[in-house]
C-alpha cells in the first residue's frame, strides 16, 4: 500500500497547499484541490511528488478526500 493522503500532503510545498485550500480548510479536501497540487509539480519538473494512481484511488475510497464536494 502507498502513502496516507496525510503522509503525502506533508511532503508537499506547504504554501502552496494553503493556497489551494484557502477558505475550504473546515471541510475534507477534494480531488480538485489535489489536482491544482498535481499540476504545479508538473510544471515545477517535479512529478515524482505527485501520487500514484492506486494512492487517488485508495484515498477516495477510503474517505480520506471527497472526489467532489456535495451541497
Amino acid at each position: 500500500m502507498g502513502r496516507t493522503y496525510e503522509e503525502w500532503i506533508k511532503t508537499q510545498d506547504q504554501a502552496l497547499v494553503a493556497a489551494t485550500r484557502k477558505g475550504d480548510e473546515d471541510n475534507k479536501p477534494i480531488l480538485n484541490q489535489l489536482n491544482w497540487i498535481w499540476c504545479k509539480n508538473m510544471l515545477d519538473k517535479k512529478s515524482e511528488l505527485n501520487p500514484t494512481s492506486a494512492e487517488l484511488l485508495d484515498w477516495v475510497t477510503s474517505g480520506q478526500i471527497d472526489a467532489m464536494r456535495k451541497k
